[in-house]
């Protein structure tokens, strides 16, 4: 970050901006305003100067009625006509419901806060550090918080669509599927064209729920004549129906992960030196005998159950006993809770490398998710005091790290391309390929975490396999794989890593 004289420049500066801000949110909620800071990072030996705007845009509906006040921190390098040119990546997590501060504190802006994982992190003090392994050498930054999240919040109107003082809850309408993309995709126009940076090339970043709604911005922003360069599926969950629990699919796409779990805790017989090759072992086992095995369902043979059950067990590290008992179906949770549960321990949901301590070490399932508590407050803290201490952006209001509610009221209903109709749950292969075939020069990269039990790797292997693209587009889509979870930054090697793989992206997408 910037030396003192440069920060003691920006408290000077941005105080009276704030003050003007802060008085515009209460007389005005639909106003636009932004803070703006001078910092510097070093990147691969560089120094980079770059701008830090905190603010918020509003989008307006079709009547061009204020709808939502987004808020947003934005991270540009240089100024001029030259800057217009530069790539513009937006960055969101997914929930559905959740802020952005996640992607915005650890991984590729210009400050990460350090974490112990796959330990818990200390309480405070915590420690923020410059991100040398910061995006910001290839492409300018955009973090963007859903409506309902951070501050971004949903403008109240009156039944004629008009501005009004009160409603029910404004953030609801933005609460679903199409609702949410609708949302994002009227932000990034209006971003670009206030910002001029239609001629930007464009990026997309979404983690988790962020990666179908990019799949699904890709094909509304192409509808609307904003073509992207790329985009980054970060533990993708693309098709919520072939995910259901209980569902067969659910048990054969969670096969591999478990197995480099249990890999990683050392819980494989005669466990082999490298993981990759094991896992690759896992995963035709799994679209092989093991689905061929659940699809015969009760009218698979003792002698061929028994088979399977032993096969399992050298696979996942579970015995035998336990997986016929459980029909060779094992749930996440009850995986989570057994593989370790001779040491009174249980596993991370986002990442199974993290374990917990419950109080009923016989218990089904884990009481909690040790890979998300351990880094909370870390995040949550420092992203509080970043706001006001570096970028001197304040509110009335509370940061919002989640929507509350949002999940349970979430609208799941997708129109998808080509039907009259929507579809009950979240189905997004069909927006990606669509948006694939329409621009032919996008790419798309899939990254995944071995350890990942949220949106297991090999699930989103199946999804992408279906896109049914021409075999000439195929080259646009690639993937990469670390040795970490959902959130693959929280490995600092994993994250050195994919930064080296974005880098190359960066560069293949920006080469026609």
């Amino acid at each position: 970050m910037s030396g003192a004289a440069a920060a003691a420049e920006n408290e000077e500066a941005a105080r009276p901006e704030a003050k003007a801000a802060a008085h515009k949110e209460k007389s005005d909620p639909a106003a636009e305003k932004s803070v703006v800071t001078n910092h510097s990072v070093s990147i691969n030996g560089r120094g980079y100067a770059y701008k830090a705007t905190a603010g918020t845009l509003t989008i307006r509906d079709d009547k061009d009625a204020a709808d939502a006040s987004v808020f947003y921190v934005a991270y540009t390098v240089g100024e001029g006509k030259e800057s217009g040119k530069r790539p513009l990546t937006f960055f969101y997590n997914g929930g559905p419901g959740s802020a952005s501060l996640w992607l915005h504190m650890g991984s590729f802006g210009p400050v990460r806060v350090v974490t112990n994982g796959p330990e818990a992190t200390p309480p405070a003090p915590y420690q923020v550090i410059a991100n040398a392994d910061s995006l910001l050498d290839k492409s300018d930054l955009v973090f963007v918080d859903a409506v309902g999240t951070g501050f971004s919040k949903g403008l109240a109107k009156d039944k004629d669509g008009k501005p009004a003082d009160k409603d029910e809850n404004p953030n609801k309408r933005f609460w679903g599927t199409d609702q949410d993309i609708d949302a994002f995709g009227r932000f990034i126009v209006r971003y670009i064209t206030v910002n001029q940076r239609w001629n930007s090339p464009k990026f997309l970043f979404g983690e988790s729920y962020g990666t179908p709604r990019s799949a699904g911005l890709a094909r509304w922003l192409e509808n609307r004549g904003v073509s992207l360069n790329g985009v980054v599926l970060l533990s993708s969950i693309l098709n919520y129906g072939s995910r259901i629990p209980g569902l067969d699919n659910d048990y054969v796409n969670l096969l591999p992960t478990f197995a480099a779990i249990a890999w990683y805790h050392n819980k494989i017989p005669n466990r082999p030196a490298a993981m990759e090759p094991f896992v690759e072992e896992v995963r035709q086992f799994a679209r092989g005998e093991y689905s061929v095995a659940l699809a015969k369902g009760q009218d698979l043979g003792p002698a061929e159950r028994d088979a399977i059950a032993q096969k399992l067990s050298r696979y996942i590290g579970l015995s035998p006993q336990y997986l016929k008992d459980a029909n060779l179906r094992v749930s996440q949770p009850r995986f989570r809770k057994e593989l370790l549960r001779d040491q009174r321990r249980t596993l991370g949901r986002f990442d199974g490398r993290f374990e917990g301590i419950d109080a009923d070490a016989a218990g089904e399932s884990p009481e909690f998710d040790p890979s998300s508590t351990a880094i909370s407050g870390a995040f949550i803290s420092t992203l509080n005091d970043y706001l006001a201490r570096e970028l001197k952006y304040t509110s009335d209001v509370a940061y919002k790290t989640s929507a509350g509610s949002a999940i349970g009221d979430w609208d799941w209903r997708h129109a998808i391309p080509g039907s009259p109709r929507k579809v009950q749950l979240p189905a997004m292969v069909g927006d990606l390929s669509e948006a694939m075939r329409t621009n032919p020069h996008l790419k798309v990269l899939s990254a995944n975490g071995w350890y990942d039990l949220a949106t297991p790797f090999f699930a989103t292997e199946y999804d992408l396999a279906h896109l049914d693209i021409d075999p000439s587009l195929r080259r646009n889509l690639s993937f990469t794989y670390y040795p970490a979870g959902h959130m693959v930054y929280l490995n600092v090697d994993a994250l050195k890593q994919m930064k080296a793989d974005l880098a190359r992206f960066y560069d293949s997408a920006l080469t026609h």
